[in-house]
């Protein structure tokens, strides 16, 4: 299974690229899509959708992972991310690809262990998992911890059966063949 993990920002969107192997995680690819303050909010929604949808074409992933949004005090940078992870969800669903969002502190779980888990704690295991020689661009870090996680969540799943609550998302899961 290869897994496309993002991490949407307005300024930022972080992407990474995991296939399974087995009970080994493979590293395939990261990086981020980053966008100018200084052009329109539309321009840069576009540059993002754009940019996933080159990701996509290029590494042909089974599924889309997005991190879901937290809750913000500020009303404002809420939109905007949630207008991000539309277009990242766009850019996936465009591509014919099943798409699954796991809150951060699911993804913490995932990776880490614990869902109160530091961001620091998180790009450490992400580096250990899967044996990289550095710390990847904090963004790009994230989304590889939320590809991590849809994985390790698939598999729970599938060991649990199918008498197990699947969240909101269940009818993508019983239609997911990967």
């Amino acid at each position: 299974m290869r897994v496309l993990g993002i991490d949407p920002g307005s300024r930022i969107t972080g992407y990474g690229l995991v296939e399974q192997h087995g009970s080994r995680l493979v590293h395939l690819d990261n990086g981020a899509i980053f966008t100018d303050k200084a052009n329109g909010f539309p321009d840069r929604l576009k540059l993002i959708f754009e940019g996933l949808s080159r990701v996509i074409s290029e590494f042909s992933p089974d599924v889309v992972a997005v991190e879901d949004v937290y809750v913000s005090e500020n009303v404002r940078a809420a939109l905007k991310l949630g207008q991000a992870r539309g277009v990242a969800i766009a850019a996936a669903v465009h591509a014919g690809l099943p798409v699954f969002e796991y809150t951060a502190s699911q993804v913490k779980q995932a990776v880490v262990g614990q869902g109160r888990a530091g961001k620091d704690q998180v790009q450490k295991m992400v580096k250990a998992l899967l044996g990289l020689p550095e710390i990847a661009q904090a963004d790009a870090s994230d989304a590889v911890a939320v590809a991590i996680c849809h994985i390790n969540s698939y598999q729970l799943r599938l060991q649990a059966g199918p008498a197990v609550a699947i969240s909101r998302r269940a009818s993508s899961w019983r239609n997911y063949k990967p």
